[in-house]
């Protein structure tokens, strides 16, 4: 890997929005441009109203083609028509046509090698119309132009939660029939593969949500949880992917189990939007897994309401800006390991010890995971299989100590037993020799009295 600066691109979004705003506010320190290069895929008119409605300090140089973007500036490309009219604060077509606009000459440049991550910047898909195309979000219109459909899985990411949803954006009344065994498998299995190589991390943690709440914390009201996740989750096992559940959402939030997972795989869109917004309302990111392209986004709308008022907070745009950087360096540092590994000279046993840890508990069973008091409720299986683990050692020894030779503390404390012997041997050949003297020379031997 060398040393130059990754070059970001950024597209404007909904120019009625907050798009602009959170864009300058983020490059207002001097020290953002050291870590990127920044390629802002917008209007030059447009960028200039909003620096002067809301007296932004942020300087800008405009230039016609990725090409000519330098480092230690903000490089603005133009990519929308420099008459678009500015309505803050209401989505209009016109506002729409120029963020589709940016966004289309962005993947352009993409094909072309000319960039390395994009960020956008909020858009609504109500007002962003594309014949013979329904607009659905950021994520699929990429999906479309550079990957295969239904390849991507959006990701929102905390500090401590990074979780994603099997249906996604489906209407709740048909979560249930949307959900299979296959759909679980693939995108935990993708979920899996984008911690590994964008996250670097070595062997992840995944929890399944359960689709139905449980009945007295023991069994799922649902068969969806008994004939699909569960079956899934056991696949995924196979595969040596860590999975463990189904857990019901509440009792999994509500107590604070998320903290031990890597990641997080929900049934349903609300499942996990809502616990995340609770949690990260103003510094969450949206992650698009599966591409080819490292594509992030603030965890926000176009929030027309306060367009123009100088009062967008920038902190998770920003946040977006440093994930979608990690990323890709993560990824370079992942496919250049990867590419000529040494050989392994022996087989790694595998370690059993993490299902034990995760494992739904069974009737009249304490807690894998430490209660609200703050007790640690451990398994007996744990217990069980410790005793298991260290019995043949302890034969082994036995056996080692029954079949060592006598060292030289036994070798003493023998020679020690046999002295009283020895020595009772001398005094009774002493007495005989003087009792055969006693009866050559004619004397009667003495008695023993």
């Amino acid at each position: 890997m060398d040393n130059k600066k990754i070059r970001v691109a950024i597209t404007h979004g909904d120019t009625n929005g907050i798009g602009y705003e959170l864009i300058f506010k983020s490059f207002s320190e001097p020290e953002m441009l050291e870590f990127c290069t920044p390629i802002i895929y917008g209007s030059p008119k447009v960028a200039a109203y909003y620096r002067k409605a809301m007296n932004l300090p942020a300087q800008f140089s405009i230039i016609q083609k990725a090409e000519d973007a330098e480092d230690g500036r903000i490089n603005l490309l133009a990519a929308a028509d420099e008459e678009v009219k500015v309505d803050m604060g209401l989505p209009t077509d016109e506002s729409g046509a120029a963020a589709i606009k940016a966004l289309d000459r962005a993947m352009t440049d993409y094909r072309n090698n000319l960039y390395d991550v994009l960020i956008t910047a909020p858009v609504s898909s109500q007002n962003v119309k594309i014949e013979g195309y329904t607009f659905k979000g950021h994520k699929e219109y990429i999906e479309t132009c550079i990957g295969d459909r239904n390849s991507s899985l959006s990701i929102l990411i905390g500090d401590d939660l990074r979780i994603a949803a099997i249906t996604e954006k489906t209407p709740l009344a048909q979560v249930a029939g949307a959900i299979s065994q296959e759909s679980i498998v693939s995108k935990t299995t993708l979920l899996w593969q984008t911690l590994k190589r964008d996250f670097l991390i070595t062997n992840p943690r995944i929890a399944v949500l359960a689709l139905n709440p449980s009945i007295n914390e023991e069994q799922s009201c649902g068969k969806e949880e008994r004939e699909i996740i569960i079956p899934a989750i056991d696949h995924l096992a196979d595969k040596g992917i860590q999975a463990f559940g189904p857990y019901p959402a509440d009792e999994f939030f509500g107590s604070g189990y998320f903290c031990e997972f890597d990641g997080i795989m929900a049934m349903y869109y609300d499942q996990a939007t809502v616990p995340f917004h609770a949690l990260y309302n103003e510094d969450g990111v949206l992650y698009t897994a599966g591409l080819p392209l490292i594509h992030t986004a603030a965890n926000t709308t176009p929030c027309y309401f306060m367009a123009g008022c100088n009062e967008a907070d920038p902190t998770s745009f920003r946040h977006a800006i440093f994930t979608a950087l990690d990323a890709f360096r993560h990824r370079e540092t992942s496919d250049e390991v990867g590419t000529n590994p040494l050989p392994k000279l022996y087989h790694e046993k595998r370690d059993e010890s993490e299902k034990v840890r995760f494992s739904i508990p069974k009737k009249h069973a304490p807690s894998p995971f430490p209660s609200k008091n703050g007790k640690q409720g451990a398994p007996k299986g744990n217990e069980q299989k410790e005793a298991q683990n260290n019995a043949p050692r302890n034969n082994e020894q036995k056996e080692v100590q029954n079949n060592a030779p006598r060292n030289n503390e036994q070798h003493n404390n023998n020679q020690k037993a046999q002295q009283p012997n020895k020595l009772k041997a001398a005094q009774t050949a002493a007495a005989l020799s003087a009792v055969l003297s006693a009866v050559q020379a004619g004397q009667k031997p003495a008695s023993k009295e």
